[in-house]
């Protein structure tokens, strides 16, 4: 069943209930994913504050799939600000931007 997630509880609800289905304990869960047992409170309780980073893993770990429906006619400029992200962050992880001098023979 897909479920819209538009809110922190709708991915909360989801993920107690694939724990619970799977009859582990919460303090359990949280060892297996790797995430402390607050974390997993906070989430499936609906915390807003809870990062997405955290919880978008979180749930590849579960191999739960998330996906964002955007338009047609939104995809081209998706994909150009996706590749102005990728090639700037990149750029940040050459060794020149993190102060290493580049060394040529």
């Amino acid at each position: 069943m897909q479920i819209p997630l538009t809110s922190v509880q709708d991915a909360g609800v989801a993920i107690r209930t694939m724990r619970k289905r799977a009859g582990i304990r919460i303090d359990d869960f949280a060892l297996i994913a790797g995430v402390s047992k607050q974390f997993m409170t906070d989430l499936e309780n609906g915390k807003v504050t809870v990062q997405m980073g955290m919880v978008l893993g979180l749930l590849q770990r579960m191999a739960v799939g998330v996906t964002i429906d955007l338009p047609d006619d939104a995809v081209k400029l998706y994909q150009v600000e996706f590749d102005k992200v990728t090639r700037r962050r990149s750029r940040k992880n050459t060794p020149d931007s993190l102060g290493v001098a580049a060394h040529s023979k």
